[in-house]
């Protein structure tokens, strides 16, 4: 009779325990997730981070580097064959280089390419102060990711792009999102899994990043070598530079 009532207490408590976290609002949800990655006071105290590493999709491995700085300014740097391309958003402006398409002179992005580089520049993210930035965040309740429970949650920014994004009900750090973005004019569903998260300077990041369309064979990886808090990055590192001059032809001899 013992062993019945200690087995029938250990599933009442665990019973207990799933209410509770079921009961578990969006705000809290999001609070938790903040303290899993370091805490809100040192993520604040974070004014600019730089990461290196790698991106794989099939045979081919590009080094990246993407450097992030307050409030919102971006660049990404990815080497393919010896040729450089940038992506980069400097507050206001966002602009390319594409040398692998034969465009070596930086150009100004498009509408839907402007959109994507202002919210990827967001520097904490679209829940942090969600209510202040005009965003609605909105619990889903859970589902099962690669057999762990995660909590469900849909953010609508104030642009309208609607993502979903899945944290761990154990750990509270993020291991899933998906999002739509518009690719040559049309809507492109995607989805992004995150793993191995390792602690640089006291806040936790996902060094294993894997994205793909939905649905679609193949994935494109992410691996990050290394993550630099506060390193020293000049405004102007996200400026959009002139275009090279074209080097002019000597004169026709007479």
């Amino acid at each position: 009779m013992q062993k019945r009532s200690l087995f029938t207490l250990a599933v009442a408590l665990l019973v207990s325990l799933s209410a509770f976290a079921a009961d578990l609002t969006v705000d809290e949800i999001i609070a938790k997730n903040f303290d899993a990655m370091g805490g809100k006071d040192k993520l604040a105290a974070m004014k600019s981070v730089r990461f290196t590493g790698k991106m794989s999709m099939g045979p081919m491995e590009a080094p990246i580097s993407m450097t992030k700085k307050r409030p919102e300014m971006m660049r990404l740097d990815f080497t393919i064959q010896g040729m450089t391309g940038t992506q980069a958003f400097d507050g206001t402006n966002g602009w390319v280089v594409m040398p692998f398409l034969g465009k070596k002179d930086p150009e100004a992005m498009n509408a839907d390419q402007l959109k994507e580089a202002k919210e990827e520049a967001d520097f904490d993210g679209p829940t942090w102060n969600y209510k202040d930035k005009g965003n609605k965040v909105e619990l889903l309740g859970k589902a099962d990711i690669e057999g762990t429970p995660a909590y469900k949650l849909k953010i609508t920014t104030k642009a309208g792009t609607e993502s979903t994004v899945y944290i761990d009900a154990d750990s509270f750090l993020e291991v899933k999102s998906e999002s739509k973005r518009t690719v040559q004019g049309q809507e492109v569903e995607s989805e992004t899994t995150l793993g191995n998260y390792q602690e640089f300077g006291g806040i936790m990041f996902p060094t294993s990043m894997e994205m793909k369309a939905k649905g679609a064979p193949g994935a494109q990886t992410i691996t990050i070598e290394k993550v630099e808090i506060n390193p020293a990055v000049a405004d102007d590192t996200f400026k959009m530079p002139a275009a090279k001059k074209a080097e002019e032809k000597p004169a026709a001899k007479q």
